[in-house]
């Protein structure tokens, strides 16, 4: 017989219709951050729903971040601004059930990173790019005293570099997508045999890169920056997945 083939249906329960009605009037900007919802008792007469389920719906809210709720607050929870804790706890959670792979993740730094980089290379300040030699040059310093400051000085440059950008929604997922994956492959960087001749290639990266920029070369100093990123990462990730990374290579 032919025809549409239809799938099964999902009962939905109801606090999960609360939950959609609020974000939408989040995300529309019918509610704004500092704004409060109604009490547990109107809410109850709006929904038509039982205390129980307003609560549940309001937990659910609260755990994705969106208001700050006290059972019984006679003045309704408070709806709250984003706050990038929440899209990395998200991401964190979709890279744990395996959702996200270290190859996508990698992948999406590779885009993200290079698309920083070749925007400040136009937009940058004489500052910004001093602070960027600067945590270059703590890089060495680390490396040649042995100080385990190398990290920190890495996530500097990578820092005023998105900043340089001009771009919060960048700046936010470079922060996000870089912690989640130095927290998937801390242990094997650290373990590394070649751990310092890995960190010493890592400079002569980072110094290309500024060599590109102060060059204003914006489109050179990206393709250096996913050429770097892809031989920092490959060998962390599964040979058959390395084409997705390669495939950002010029």
């Amino acid at each position: 017989m032919g025809g549409p083939r239809f799938e099964p249906v999902r009962a939905v329960r109801a606090y999960e219709r609360v939950v959609e009605q609020v974000e939408e009037a989040i995300e529309s900007g019918s509610l704004s951050p500092g704004e409060r919802l109604p009490s547990e008792r109107e809410l109850m007469v709006q929904f038509s729903v039982s205390r129980s389920t307003v609560r549940e719906a309001l937990r659910v809210l609260q755990a994705r971040g969106l208001v700050r709720s006290r059972p019984g607050d006679p003045n309704g929870a408070e709806v709250l601004p984003f706050s990038p804790a929440t899209l990395h706890k998200s991401m964190t959670t979709l890279a744990r059930v395996e959702e996200l792979s270290l190859a996508e993740l990698v992948q999406f730094r590779m885009v993200l990173d290079s698309s920083a980089i070749l925007l400040a290379a136009r937009l940058r300040t004489d500052a910004q790019f001093a602070e960027m030699e600067s945590a270059v040059a703590h890089m060495r310093t680390a490396v040649e005293t042995g100080q385990d400051t190398f990290g920190e000085a890495d996530v500097a440059f990578h820092d005023v570099v998105a900043r340089a950008s001009g771009n919060k929604l960048i700046q936010i997922c470079t922060d996000v997508v870089r912690s989640i994956v130095l927290k998937l492959i801390s242990e094997k960087i650290a373990d590394a045999p070649d751990r310092e001749a890995l960190m010493r290639q890592s400079i002569r990266h980072h110094e290309e890169v500024l060599a590109a920029m102060r060059a204003g070369d914006g489109p050179l100093a990206a393709r250096l920056s996913k050429k770097a990123m892809y031989d920092y990462y490959a060998g962390y990730i599964p040979a058959p997945e390395r084409p997705a990374l390669s495939a950002l290579l010029d």
